[in-house]
């Protein structure tokens, strides 16, 4: 079974400083019916005006995601690290029992534009931690991008996940890597594909249930991420 999630029902909010779309119910968004798929709880597209952003707060249990479409952040956080997030990049920040971060555009003349997700982990109190590391897509097939036992190059996540990106050229096609008995969501990032024949554009979502090997084919060159979900 394939259930669609339009870009135009997310939640959406644009601040001035800050045009945000939800996939899920986050913050002043708010839908019974949309309050995440397995352990996936956050989908947040962000435009975030230059030289703004989210001044220092803290999170805890979860596990956190950033993946940068353009432009470029600046992070810090208790731990005491410093960094900075660009396209072609994943940063995974575990909060555990408690962290505090910053995340501001890091251009004072280029918007950034982003993806934020957020996972439930398997277990709570767990040490906070951080990790970045640089994607290498194949030039062929699928990356790797967050694991449990971050091999591959991925970064490592306290949950039964797998986040697999993959960049398709205008009219090549690829089969999500979902088994039999898991449970996978689509995001496009960018472009236009089909998902066994249903149109996707981006910003558009789908949850995948007992649809092991989907098929996905590109209409303009696209950006894909999917999530392999237990």
């Amino acid at each position: 079974m394939i259930r669609i999630r339009r870009s135009a029902d997310r939640g959406h909010f644009n601040h001035g400083w800050l045009d945000t779309f939800h996939t899920f119910s986050f913050a002043e968004y708010r839908d019974r019916n949309q309050m995440g798929f397995r352990a996936l709880r956050v989908i947040n597209e962000d435009r975030v005006q230059p030289g703004r952003g989210f001044g220092t707060h803290a999170h805890a249990d979860m596990e956190i995601l950033t993946y940068v479409l353009s432009g470029s952040i600046a992070h810090k956080d208790s731990l005491g690290t410093g960094s900075t997030i660009l396209p072609g990049e994943i940063q995974r920040m575990s909060a555990g029992r408690g962290i505090e971060h910053s995340e501001f555009n890091a251009s004072d003349q280029d918007w950034l534009h982003l993806l934020q997700i957020w996972i439930l982990p398997k277990t709570k109190g767990a040490p906070p931690s951080y990790e970045q590391k640089k994607i290498h897509y194949p030039a062929e097939g699928w990356a790797l991008l967050a694991s449990p036992s971050g091999s591959n190059g991925s970064v490592q996540v306290g949950q039964d996940v797998l986040l697999w990106g993959i960049r398709l050229p205008a009219g090549a096609q690829a089969t999500a890597p979902l088994a039999p008995g898991r449970y996978g969501w689509v995001q496009v990032a960018r472009g236009e594909i089909t998902l066994e024949g249903e149109k996707l554009s981006a910003g558009d979502g789908a949850a995948l249930e007992s649809e092991a090997g989907p098929g996905l084919a590109a209409l303009t060159d696209a950006e894909i991420l999917f999530f392999d979900l237990g």
